[in-house]
C-alpha cells in the first residue's frame, strides 16, 4: 500500500521545513511547495535526494494544481516576521486570502484534510492574559501590523466557512512564538536578532523598555503539537506554544549569558501596536491532544545557538572568539 501523501506549503521556511522532516520520518510522502520569497532551499536541501520528497516552486496565491492524490494539506505559506510582512504587505494579505482560498478548494477537490497555520497575532495586543482560544482579540486592522493580523483572521474565517458549508475536514493551529534551527537571522524576531548581534559583537537592541513579555516554544515541541492536531478530530482553533513567560529584557540577558559575549543592551522605541504580553493558555491542547512542551528554554537555546554558530557567515567570527 502506498504511503499517505502530504502537501506542505511554505515548505522551505523555518516551520515548513521541520514539518517536512516530521512527516517523512513518520512514513509519509511529502510534496513541499514554496515561492521562495522568504523561504530558503538550504532548509530542505537534505530532503531533495529522498524518493519520499518532491518540491514544487509555486506561489499559492495563483491556482494550485497537484496531479497526485493528497491525504493532508498543511498551509504554512506566509511571511511571518515583521520585517517581511511590512516589506511585502500586499503579498502577505494575498497569501492569507487568495492562497488560503486556493488550498481550501484543492482540499475539497482531493477530499483531503487541511490544517492552516494561524498565529497568536490574531489576539493583537491582548486585553486578557494568558490568551485562550475563546478570546476574540484586540487588533488594529489599519495599523502596520494589520496586514498580517487580518490576513490570519480572514484565513481562520474562510477555513471555518469551508468546514461548515462544505463539510471539509479542517484544523486551525494558533502558533505562539517559536524558535530553533533554520530561523533566518535577519527576520526581525527577537531570538535570531539577539543571537546575530551577539555573534557579530554588536550591542543587543531591545524595543521599548523590555518589559513586554513573550513565551518561547522550541520548534520540535511545536511540530509535535501540530502533528497531533492534524490527526485529531478537533476542528476549532487550538493554541500551541510554551506558557513559560519571560520579559524581552530578561531574554536578551539570557542570550548574552549563553553566548558569553560582553554586549550591552540598547533601547529603541517600541513599534506601533507591538503586543505588551504574549502567553498561551494551552489547556485545550493538553485536553484534546495530550500535548505540552517538553524542551526547556535553556536546552532549546543551546541547540539554536550551536546552529547559528555553524552558519558560514559566523564560522570565522566564532574561530576568532
Amino acid at each position: 500500500m502506498s504511503n499517505k501523501k502530504v502537501l506542505v506549503t511554505g515548505a522551505a521556511g523555518f516551520l515548513g521545513s521541520h514539518l517536512c522532516d516530521k512527516f517523512i520520518a513518520n512514513g509519509y510522502d511529502v510534496i513541499g511547495m514554496d515561492n521562495l520569497i522568504t523561504g530558503s532551499l538550504r532548509n530542505i536541501e537534505h530532503l531533495v535526494p529522498l524518493k519520499e520528497f518532491q518540491f514544487y516552486h509555486h506561489d499559492v496565491t495563483k491556482f494550485v494544481h497537484v496531479p497526485e492524490k493528497l491525504d493532508y494539506i498543511l498551509h504554512f505559506a506566509s511571511p511571518a516576521s515583521p520585517i517581511d510582512y511590512l516589506k511585502i504587505p500586499i503579498q502577505t494579505l494575498k497569501v492569507g486570502a487568495l492562497g488560503t482560498h486556493n488550498l481550501l478548494g484543492l482540499a475539497k477537490n482531493k477530499g483531503a484534510r487541511i490544517l492552516v497555520a494561524s498565529t497568536s497575532e490574531i489576539y493583537g495586543d491582548p486585553l486578557i492574559h494568558p490568551q485562550n482560544e475563546e478570546y476574540w482579540g484586540n487588533v488594529n486592522p489599519i495599523g502596520p501590523r494589520g496586514v498580517y493580523d487580518e490576513a490570519k483572521r480572514f484565513q481562520e474565517a474562510m477555513t471555518m466557512a469551508y468546514h461548515r458549508y462544505h463539510g471539509l475536514e479542517t484544523r486551525i493551529v494558533r502558533i505562539f512564538n517559536t524558535y530553533g534551527p533554520r530561523m533566518r537571522l535577519n527576520d526581525g524576531r527577537a531570538l535570531p536578532a539577539f543571537m546575530g548581534q551577539a555573534l557579530r559583537g554588536e550591542d543587543i537592541t531591545v524595543f521599548g523598555d523590555g518589559s513586554q513579555t513573550r513565551s518561547f516554544c522550541y520548534v520540535a515541541d511545536l511540530v509535535e503539537g501540530i502533528y497531533r492536531l492534524l490527526l485529531s478530530n478537533y476542528s476549532d482553533p487550538v493554541n500551541i506554544g510554551n506558557p513559560v513567560e519571560i520579559t524581552i529584557k530578561q531574554f536578551a540577558e539570557e542570550i548574552i549569558k549563553l553566548t558569553g559575549t560582553k554586549q550591552k543592551i540598547v533601547y529603541k522605541p517600541l513599534p506601533v501596536d507591538d503586543p505588551k504580553q504574549r502567553k498561551p493558555d494551552i489547556t485545550k491542547a493538553k485536553q484534546v491532544l495530550d500535548w505540552e512542551p517538553k524542551v526547556s528554554r535553556s536546552e532549546g537555546l543551546k541547540i539554536t545557538y550551536d546552529y547559528f554558530k555553524s552558519l558560514p557567515e559566523f564560522k570565522d567570527v566564532v574561530a576568532e572568539v
